[in-house]
């Protein structure tokens, strides 16, 4: 189309979904003066599942495992702020032992998606090296998950009022392990891409974003603490028993690209710092019976009248008296959080969730603008989406 930009032509590209550094199915419409971006339109909803009706038409236990399909690269930690809101409706209090141990699969599931994040986006610029370590350090971890739970992805392993099954000293030992040797696969990452001049020239100022920006586009999660604007939910609002652990919140203020790659390194560290506390205070524990409360009272080997409570527990779910509650955690890419309201019923009378990717993909045509095609690239990878939370 004509521009009325001193008769200049300004012609539209679609970016996506086809497209490899799109991550997922992202379309983006560009308005381009040469390799100039004037405007960038993102299309959202092609991924479009329908999530939370689904979930207004499941039982409350039966709802759980869509949350796995929601950001499919931190599965637990999205189950995890599902059955806190649920736990807060029930008044349901859980032990320490379970926190600890829920504390440590989010650890585990946050350095899971910093891995993904960082590789990928270094892909997307040239650089293929760092993501074939990352995903040996990845396959460590989703053992991990497999070890607990079965799956190596969609795990279902938080439930309301516990987890799924227990764990043993030999599987906590494995993560301590991994715990010790892990930090030098991060220096081995960063020795390749913190001082690259190549990695610095495509990252700096690029996609640059102010505190005041940040905090009226809804900003959280890296992309608000690139700014300094000190928030995490695990040190503000503390949630389960995140305020026991010694543990450092990195923030930056430049709030460009590169800013957000070094908080996500940083992260990781900091992951770290609280795996193996997790892991030492679990392994100093003699008793490690923490499976769903809820569900053990109905367990019996000789009593069917419990036999038959424990079946309609899980075909039926349970119930709740009318309220409402919206629960908010910090997820790898920032806060995720969920709504549900009963209405004395089995199931949520309405669900509605906040996934941080949403956010950042609506303030993508700020960002972009006046930016090159190249560094479109670039700043999709550094705002870490994925489509499953976004396109709900």
């Amino acid at each position: 189309m004509k521009s009325n930009y001193k008769n200049l032509y300004i012609f539209s590209l679609n970016f996506g979904p086809q497209h490899p550094s799109t991550h997922g199915v992202l379309r983006l419409i560009l308005s381009l003066l040469g390799e100039i971006i004037i405007k960038a339109d993102p299309h959202i909803g092609l991924l479009h599942r329908g999530t939370e009706k689904l979930l207004e038409n499941k039982t409350f236990l039966r709802g759980l495992p869509y949350f796995d399909r929601l950001d499919y690269v931190s599965c637990m930690v999205q189950e995890h702020s599902y059955c806190i809101t649920l736990e807060y409706l029930k008044s349901i209090n859980i032990s320490s032992q379970v926190q600890i141990i829920r504390i440590l699969f989010s650890e585990i599931t946050r350095i899971l998606n910093h891995l993904m994040a960082i590789t990928t986006h270094a892909l997307d610029v040239g650089a293929l090296t760092p993501f074939l370590w990352a995903f040996e350090e990845r396959e460590k971890l989703m053992n991990f998950y497999e070890l607990i739970s079965g799956a190596r992805m969609h795990s279902s392993f938080f439930r309301p009022g516990g987890v799924y099954k227990n764990w043993n000293f030999l599987f906590l030992e494995k993560v301590l392990s991994f715990s010790i040797q892990f930090p030098y696969r991060i220096k081995e990452m960063e020795s390749l891409l913190t001082n690259n001049r190549i990695w610095k020239e495509r990252l700096i100022n690029i996609g640059s974003i102010t505190k005041k920006q940040a905090i009226s586009w809804s900003f959280s999660g890296p992309l608000l603490r690139s700014t300094g604007f000190f928030w995490d939910l695990r040190k503000v609002q503390p949630y389960e028993s995140y305020n026991f652990f010694k543990f450092k919140i990195p923030i930056s203020y430049f709030g460009d690209s590169y800013d957000r790659y070094l908080l996500r390194i940083e992260e990781m560290k900091q992951s770290v710092y609280i795996i193996n506390q997790c892991c030492l205070y679990l392994l100093s524990l003699q008793n490690q019976n923490i499976t769903n409360p809820i569900s053990n009272l109905f367990k019996s080997n000789t009593n069917m009248a419990a036999l038959i409570a424990h079946f309609k527990f899980y075909s039926e779910g349970f119930f709740l008296q009318s309220n409402n509650m919206y629960i908010g955690i910090e997820a790898p890419k920032g806060e995720m959080g969920v709504f549900l309201a009963s209405n004395a019923n089995y199931k949520p009378y309405r669900c509605k969730i906040r996934a941080p990717g949403f956010f950042h993909l609506n303030s993508i045509n700020s960002m972009i603008q006046y930016h090159t095609i190249a560094d479109a690239v670039v700043i999709i990878g550094t705002q870490d989406i994925v489509f499953g939370e976004v396109d709900r």
